[in-house]
């Protein structure tokens, strides 16, 4: 065999971890769908491949950890924000905070969509995320 027929291992080729970015940007759209099992397990591709990864894939790689966790500290602050609507919604006031932070959840859902989306086809035109 020549050395053209092996596979790199070794860090250092302009694509590497590209397909991992591909996969990881895969799964986090596929989140929601997955009731979010799926964005977990995207994170767990993207830590993967972060040590081996270089040039732009790694840099999507870093802006795909990123967004997870700036979403998921988000989400949980809006998850509070909404028990303590409800809490209030048994004395009335709390309905419109309800429906404030409930929408405010939706819309953080779907722009974590869109900008995994937008990972995507920044990945595929070689541009940065």
């Amino acid at each position: 065999m020549s050395d053209a027929s092996q596979p790199r291992l070794e860090p250092g080729h302009e694509a590497e971890g590209k397909p991992a970015a591909l996969i990881a940007w895969a799964l986090y759209i596929l989140s929601i769908p997955s009731a979010n099992v799926l964005v977990l397990v995207g994170l767990v591709v993207a830590y993967a491949a972060r040590g081996s990864a270089t040039g732009l894939p790694r840099q999507h790689i870093e802006a795909q950890i990123a967004l997870f966790w700036s979403v998921f500290w988000w989400t949980i602050a809006l998850w509070v924000l909404i028990a303590i609507s409800m809490a209030a919604s048994i004395i009335l006031i709390g309905i419109p905070f309800l429906l404030l932070f409930g929408g405010l959840w939706f819309l953080l859902s779907i722009w974590f969509t869109v900008k995994s989306i937008l990972g995507v086809v920044n990945l595929m035109s070689d541009k940065p995320a």
